[in-house]
């Protein structure tokens, strides 16, 4: 409920501080009389809604589930929709008015007079619907006997980086025996070992427990594949997906895209026929999955096919012998559970001696699930550890933990414990389809377009926004799926049983809703944000949602001119509009009337233009076009001075061998007005680019194409005073154009990520770039770059605090050293397509931190490095395309064994 009201707060708040919604007000007021109040009309529904969502934060669970309670939050939901709408309204129009020139404001005089005092007229009517759920709760509140909830505050800060790890071997308990015999059983000769199934309820802990075997035992598989299946799968999709994880050639994925079903099965088959491979198929819900591609795994010799589900009929498809059904962790395993997430801070992670009653009686009330357990001792590590505030807590959630749903109720309490702006960006995940990886980056961007986030003085949007996603990944509301270079969180999923959950609050709470063609076509129009599944281009119904703010068209959807032009015609308060992935052509002229739009997703499509009328959506904040057809920008949309984030290049090689394999888009004219952009990727260098970026001080992100030596000093000049700038991508015209690096001196240290595709002057490593601001660097990746002599030794003196370093077809001496010292905090090094190195050296004590090690395109090296071995922190390590004797001296020496604490071995 409080995320409704923090939402109409957030409206106003942002009404409030416009200086030209307020001029423009201002200038109409001084002809309306009853215009005259309606600041002061604002202000104090402001006010009114501030009281009465710390109203809501002093009610405990047990009021929640109260029904005079759950009828009063429902009346205030009602209302602080009602004022969303209104706020809207009030900004429409006076931009509106803005846009106008002076003779059409006179001509429409009578217009604008008649539209402004119907919202003064719905401002006052308001005034008194708040008087009416002031009454409700005088009235009935009585009833209820209100016990004010235990602190539960939240306090977000520190560094983006601050990120919690993935579940470790340490943190897994109870399941060491189940773990032995699932290894056991994919090394059997037996036949019948070819299927194994797991089965459990959700929350079990299947997924984990399979998860924590493949990643173990795959590198004794020369091919392996991990597919989640989920509800919504197409066999096509499924069998795409098996191709992508055992066909790693070029040669093999070149033509999948475009396969039905039978050809991708013939392609299946020919790839395989002697080699052993282990696939893990997670989330069954039915047999015709595997009888689908059963006679693709019969051709797999000595293949494991490992299959989680929650059906009994699923885990049949194994022989009993070869079927784990797991149950629920004893009270020994889920109170150690328990206790090593509810005290994770401390250095035992035990219970102290005075909180142990109580910690039993929570753990009891679990029942052995460890979703569960996990989420109570999540929700507990955020209270105080004492006797007092933890018997307190208790003794609240006591009607919730004894419900027969308890799972849910469980759940339902670690929501109820978030603060009302991480409710909404949680409830806000729920909305994409089943199993759905979510980007950190999108996820931000359309947090900040939905006004969720909460700002402080010290962060920007986007950084309270990422600490939000830690947040909730902290408290296990959503899983990491996988970190970037860098070790942030890169992209998460929403668990399937939480996601239930989330789905069913958001729909009680008209918040949004997932629906397919069908059950659209029978929604009530009062959704606000809606994400479509399952539709076609035909039989477009003719829906209206007149208060839509968000809507989702994702993964393979198809999202015709018309079915949007049906549902933008009748959504004028549309927020964000995300369509990644979907196989939309052409986007509606009538995406103009969008006043509202401040996220546009067209990221993977195969849009070719957008149209002119773009240009009038003032509050667009993420433009993201990456990877769709369009050459060019509309002219108009250096109009859109709201614009943050500008994401924009296509693909025109996506095998990655020519050197420009992507092009970014032309500058537009007049870039200079976009004073409020953050990311800026990817334009092409022109004459006048330095002068516009002069302007953009805002600046972050900066990946510019086609950078030729007529743009380098002046444009390095100038990128150099960017005080913001933190990652900078500069891509030459051609392999052959020389890239003059002496003017690129970053003022900003906050300029960690470096990206260089061309080739270097000599003394490049003497540039102030390398030179003095080397140590600020973290991630460097240089491509096409030609020295001559071994790169490694000549950058391990200037960049000593790299993360990530990733060099491609860098010409060099044919030998590399990695002398004991070099890179002391790297964690990965990609060696790409070197095309003359004979021998690797790796020297004892050298990269001691290097998790992932990628040597891939040396078509000479046959040797394999000396005491590669020694690298005892190495988690990934990929040889692959390198000399035949190389993979005969690996076998020889049996490497596989001696590297056999690698997770990930390719070669």
């Amino acid at each position: 409920m409080a995320e409704a009201v923090l939402n109409a707060i957030s409206k106003i708040g942002t009404v409030l501080g416009d200086e030209i919604i307020n001029f423009i007000v201002d200038e109409v007021s001084k002809k309306l009389f009853n215009l005259r109040e309606l600041p002061k009309n604002i202000k104090h529904i402001e006010r009114e809604l501030s009281m009465m969502n710390n109203v809501i934060q002093d009610l405990d669970t047990t009021n929640l589930s109260s029904n005079v309670v759950k009828g009063w939050t429902a009346e205030l939901r009602k209302l602080a929709f009602h004022v969303e709408d209104v706020m809207d309204k009030y900004s429409y129009q006076a931009f509106q008015l803005q846009e106008e020139g002076s003779l059409k404001r006179f001509f429409r005089g009578a217009h604008i007079a008649k539209v402004f005092s119907e919202i003064a007229e719905e401002v006052v009517h308001i005034k008194g619907e708040i008087e009416q759920v002031k009454k409700l709760q005088k009235d009935y509140f009585p009833v209820v006997q209100i016990v004010p909830a235990g602190p539960s505050v939240i306090v977000r800060r520190g560094s983006r980086s601050c990120l919690p790890e993935l579940i470790q071997d340490d943190d897994l308990v109870g399941i060491t025996f189940n773990q032995e015999k699932l290894i056991g059983w994919l090394h059997c000769d037996d036949p019948n070992c070819r299927v194994i199934t797991v089965s459990g309820m959700g929350g079990l802990g299947k997924t984990t427990l399979v998860m924590n075997v493949f990643e173990r035992e795959k590198t004794k598989f020369p091919t392996n594949a991990w597919i989640t299946v989920s509800q919504t799968y197409t066999i096509d999709n499924l069998l795409r997906d098996l191709l992508r994880k055992i066909g790693n050639t070029d040669e093999i994925l070149g033509s999948i895209e475009n396969m039905d079903a039978h050809e991708l099965r013939e392609k299946l088959k020919n790839l395989q026929g002697t080699s052993k491979c282990l696939v893990v198929l997670d989330d069954v819900w039915n047999k015709e999955v595997y009888h689908q591609m059963e006679d693709i795994f019969k051709i797999l010799r000595a293949s494991r096919i490992i299959i989680t589900t929650r059906r009994d009929d699923v885990a049949s498809l194994a022989s009993p012998e070869r079927h784990l059904q797991l149950q629920p962790l004893g009270s020994s395993d889920a109170f150690d559970l328990f206790c090593r997430r509810a005290f994770n801070s401390t250095a035992d992670r035990k219970c102290p001696q005075d909180l142990k009653d109580v910690a039993a009686s929570i753990v009891d009330r679990c029942k052995g699930l460890p979703l569960a357990i996990i989420s109570m001792g999540s929700l507990m590590s955020s209270k105080k550890p004492t006797k007092h505030s933890w018997n307190q807590v208790y003794n609240q959630f006591r009607s919730e933990l004894a419900k027969p749903d308890n799972v849910r109720a469980i759940l339902k309490l670690s929501y109820n414990d978030l603060p009302g702006d991480l409710r909404n960006c949680f409830l806000y995940c729920s909305l994409f389809p089943e199993d759905y990886i979510m980007s950190r980056e999108n996820l931000v961007r359309q947090w900040v377009a939905e006004g969720f986030v909460v700002t402080n003085e010290n962060n920007t949007h986007e950084d309270v926004a990422e600490l939000n996603l830690v947040e909730l990944i902290t408290r296990n509301m959503l899983q990491v799926k996988d970190y970037d270079e860098l070790g942030r969180v890169d992209t998460c999923n929403m668990h399937d049983i939480v996601r239930d959950l989330a789905l069913s609050i958001a729909k009680e709470e008209r918040f949004g809703s997932a629906n397919d063609q069908r059950s659209v076509m029978q929604m009530n129009q009062e959704v606000r944000r809606l994400s479509l599944c399952g539709w076609n281009d035909t039989d477009v119904p003719a829906v209206r949602f007149p208060h839509l703010r968000a809507l989702f068209s994702l993964d393979g959807v198809t999202s015709t001119p018309h079915m949007l032009a049906s549902i933008f015609s009748k959504s004028s308060y549309l927020t964000v509009l995300e369509l990644q992935d979907s196989e939309i052509t052409e986007v509606p002229a009538s995406i103009g009337n969008l006043f509202n739009l401040r996220y546009i997703g067209l990221r993977r499509t195969r849009v070719k233009s957008l149209p002119e009328c773009i240009e009038k959506l003032s509050n667009l904040q993420t433009l993201d076009i990456k990877q769709t057809n369009i050459e060019k920008l509309p002219r108009g949309i250096i109009k859109i001075k709201s614009l943050r984030h500008l994401l924009a290049d296509r693909v025109v090689d996506e095998k990655q061998k020519k050197f420009q394999y992507f092009v970014g888009v032309q500058a537009p004219k007049d870039l200079s007005n976009l004073v409020e952009l953050q990311t800026l990727e990817t334009v092409e260098a022109t004459n006048e680019l330095a002068d516009q970026l002069e302007k953009l001080r805002k600046l972050q992100s900066v990946w510019i194409g086609k950078v030729s030596a007529m743009h380098s000093a002046k444009l390095f000049a100038t990128l150099s005073k960017l005080p913001l700038l933190s990652s900078l991508l500069l891509n030459a015209s051609d392999e052959n154009q020389t890239l003059q690096l002496e003017a690129l001196n970053p003022q900003s240290k906050q300029l960690h990520r470096l990206i260089i595709r061309g080739h270097w002057a000599d003394g490049t490593l003497q540039c102030p770039i390398f030179h003095g601001h080397g140590k600020n660097l973290k991630y460097l990746a240089l491509s096409w770059s030609g020295v001559h002599e071994d790169p490694l030794q000549l950058l391990a003196p200037h960049v000593p605090n790299l993360i990530y370093l990733r060099l491609n077809r860098v010409s060099s001496a044919d030998t590399l050293v990695i002398s004991e010292g070099c890179f002391p905090q790297l964690k990965t090094l990609v060696l790409k397509n070197f095309s003359n190195v004979n021998l690797l050296t790796i020297g004892k004590g050298a990269i001691e931190n290097i998790e992932g090690l990628y040597i891939v395109g040396l078509p000479k090296l046959d040797k394999v490095p000396k005491d590669i071995e020694s690298l005892c922190s190495l988690k990934k390590l990929w040889l692959l395309y390198l000399h035949k004797d190389f993979k005969a001296q690996w076998d020889g020496d049996g490497m596989h064994q001696k590297m056999s604490y690698v997770l990930e071995l390719c070669i």
